[in-house]
C-alpha cells in the first residue's frame, strides 16, 4: 500500500484547525499540535543497500562462482569427496539467496532472476526425459530449457537425489549425464547470479548501459521508482512482510496441511536435500539483517529498528524480540531427533512444534503490517 502523504499533511491540518473553533468565551482556542516524529533516513538506506543488500548479492554471486567450480571438479574427478564438497558448495550458495528474499524487488523481479534460480517445484519428468534422451548438455543449450529444469532445484535433486529416504546420494549412483548436466546448469546459475549483481552495482538494465544501478535509484530517491526516501523505507518494511507471509502461510503451512491426514510432502521446497528448515530460518534471518542492518555479523549498524525506535522504542523492541523468537521456533521444529521437515510434518510430536512456528510467524506479521508499515503515516522526514 502506497502512503500519500499529501492527503496525510491535509488530514493532519485538518485535525489541528478543528481544535480552532469560535467561541463566545474569551479563552484562546486550543492548538492541536500534529502528532508523528522525526528521523532521518539517510544512514539507514545507504546501510541497507550497500552492505546488506548489495553485499549479499555480491556473496550469492561469490559462491555461485565457487559452487560451478565444485561442479567442475566433480564432472572431471567423480570421487565421494567431490561429490560431499560440490553439496556443501549447493547449499552455501543457498544461504545468501534464502536471506535475501526479505529484499526480493528489484532486478531480482524486473530481469525474472527469481525464477530462472528458484523455481519450484522441480519437473523431475521432463528433467528425466532429457536424462534419458540426450547424449551431452551444454550452458548455452541448458539456458534455452524451462525453468522448471534450471536452478537450485534442479542441481539440488541432481545432487542429494530424490529425499525420499535419504539425502545421501553416493556418487555410484551419480551418471554421468547427470555430473554433465548439473555443471552446465551451474554455469547457467552463475551467469544470472552475475547479471544481478551487475544489475545492482553497475546498470540496472542489462540492454541499457547507461542505465542507473540499482542501488542509486535508492540512495538517491528523486526518480521514477522511488520518489522519495518514504518509498524507499515502504519497499523494505514490505519486503519483510512479504517473506514473514510466504514462509509462514506458504512454506510452512501449505505442505503441513490442516491436519496430519492431509500433509503434502510434494510441497516441501528443498525436500532433496532435506535443507527446508535451513531454507527458513535463512529466510528469516534475511528479515533480521534488515530490521537490524546487519550482514553479516556487524555492530553499530543502522537498520530498520532504528526507524522504528524513533516512533516507539517499545515497538521496536518487541518486533526485534519476535523475529528473533520465530527464528528460534523454526530451528526447534527438528526436535531431538533432528527430523527434516518433510519428516517432521507427519510427526504428531514435530506438528506442534511447527504449529508454534506458524503462531510466531504470524504474531510477527501482524506487528511488521500493524506497528511499523502503519508508522509511515506518521513520519516527517
Amino acid at each position: 500500500m502506497k502512503f500519500n502523504k499529501s492527503l496525510l499533511a491535509v488530514a493532519i491540518t485538518t485535525i489541528a484547525l478543528s481544535g480552532c473553533g469560535s467561541s463566545s468565551s474569551s479563552e484562546e482556542p486550543t492548538i492541536v499540535e500534529p502528532t508523528g516524529f522525526s528521523f532521518t533516513a539517510t544512514e539507514m538506506i545507504t546501510n541497507l543497500t550497500n552492505d546488506v543488500i548489495v553485499s549479499g548479492y555480491e556473496s550469492l554471486n561469490d559462491k555461485a562462482a565457487d559452487f560451478f567450480l565444485a561442479t567442475q571438479n566433480l564432472v572431471n574427478t567423480p570421487t565421494e569427496e567431490n561429490l560431499a564438497a560440490a553439496q556443501q558448495a549447493w547449499k552455501d550458495v543457498r544461504v545468501p539467496w534464502e536471506q535475501g528474499e526479505s529484499h526480493i524487488f528489484g532486478p531480482v523481479d524486473a530481469l525474472s532472476i527469481d525464477p530462472h534460480l528458484d523455481t519450484w517445484p522441480l519437473n523431475t519428468s521432463d528433467l528425466q526425459a532429457l536424462l534419458d534422451s540426450q547424449t551431452g548438455f551444454s550452458a548455452d543449450e541448458l539456458k534455452t530449457f524451462n525453468d522448471d529444469v534450471q536452478g537450485f532445484h534442479t542441481m539440488e535433486f541432481l545432487l542429494f537425489g530424490d529425499g525420499v529416504a535419504d539425502n545421501d546420494k553416493s556418487i555410484e549412483e551419480m551418471t554421468v549425464l547427470e555430473r554433465e548436466y548439473l555443471s552446465a546448469a551451474a554455469e547457467v546459475f552463475k551467469t544470472y547470479t552475475q547479471t544481478l549483481s551487475d544489475a545492482w552495482t553497475v546498470a540496472n538494465d542489462p540492454n541499457d548501459v547507461n542505465s542507473p544501478a540499482y542501488k542509486d535509484l535508492l540512495l538517491t530517491p528523486n526518480n521514477d521508482v522511488y520518489a522519495s526516501q518514504l518509498g524507499v523505507v515502504e519497499e523494505l518494511i514490505n519486503g519483510m512482510i512479504g517473506i514473514v507471509d510466504e514462509v509462514g502461510n506458504g512454506k510452512i503451512s501449505e505442505p503441513f496441511g490442516s491436519s496430519i491426514d492431509n500433509i503434502d510432502t510434494t510441497k516441501v521446497e528443498s525436500q532433496y536435500s532435506w535443507n527446508s528448515l535451513a531454507d527458513f530460518t535463512d529466510n528469516i534471518q534475511g528479515v533480521q539483517n534488515v530490521y537490524r542492518g546487519e550482514f553479516p555479523e556487524q555492530t553499530d549498524k543502522v537498520g530498520l529498528i532504528d526507524f522504528v525506535r524513533a516512533a516507539d522504542a517499545t515497538v521496536a523492541s518487541r518486533v526485534d524480540t519476535e523475529i528473533a523468537d520465530a527464528i528460534a521456533a523454526i530451528k526447534a521444529i527438528s526436535g531431538e531427533a533432528n527430523l527434516p521437515f518433510r519428516q517432521a510434518i507427519n510427526d504428531a510430536d514435530a506438528r506442534v512444534r511447527i504449529q508454534a512456528a506458524i503462531d510466531a510467524l504470524s504474531t510477527l506479521q501482524t506487528s511488521l503490517e500493524n506497528d511499523v508499515l502503519t508508522q509511515l503515516q506518521q513520519w516527517q522526514q
